[in-house]
């Protein structure tokens, strides 16, 4: 018999800014358990590289831990 797993989260991802004042951008979602659209970090990006090595940079991973722990409230 299976057992039912617990949903996985998705990870934080890059992804071109749907907003048109910011057309050309890229920005980085965070998936938060709980909210139905992921958090958006407030800043905007030149390049898909330059975002996704924020996200891995310490300060990337200082803003995404501070909006995971934020999202338990």
């Amino acid at each position: 018999m299976k057992k039912n797993k617990k949903p996985v989260l998705a990870p934080p991802y890059a992804t071109e800014t749907k907003d048109a004042r910011f057309a050309g951008t890229f920005e980085v979602l965070v998936p938060v358990e709980g909210r139905v659209r992921p958090h958006k970090v407030p800043r905007q990006f030149p390049t898909l590289a330059a975002a996704e090595g924020w996200m891995h940079s310490p300060e990337g991973k200082e803003q995404i831990a501070e909006i995971l722990e934020g999202s338990g409230d």
